[in-house]
């Protein structure tokens, strides 16, 4: 299972244990209450983890992409005919500037980062 699946599950069971210790406060059922305290406080550590772990995932991807020896942005032309640009280009990495990877790299526009000029 990739990241983003593993921490969309944990958020989705952290939702409902939230929601069964709200309704054990209700009845005020203690033991409930610290069974799911605990679920929860463990829940967070664990999505705290697996956050950390996506963010040192894409900074290795962007030190990897941003070691290429080129880069430039992509005219509009490019980008519509995407396709034929990555065939003609070998190794060529698009990056946008609203994925993870372009907020990292602080990236404003479109780019194309490739090992030899294009």
């Amino acid at each position: 299972m990739n990241l983003k699946q593993e921490l969309q599950q944990l958020n989705n069971r952290l939702d409902a244990t939230r929601r069964k210790l709200d309704a054990a406060h209700e009845r005020g059922d203690m033991a409930m209450i610290d069974k799911f305290s605990e679920e929860s406080q463990a829940l967070k550590k664990r999505i705290e983890s697996v956050k950390k772990t996506q963010a040192r995932q894409v900074g290795k991807q962007g030190n990897k992409v941003s070691s290429l020896a080129f880069k430039r942005p992509l005219t509009k032309e490019e980008q519509a005919d995407m396709g034929k640009l990555k065939k003609s280009v070998r190794g060529l990495v698009v990056v946008h500037p609203l994925t993870a990877l372009g907020r990292e790299m602080g990236i404003k526009e479109v780019t194309g980062f490739a090992p030899k000029k294009f």
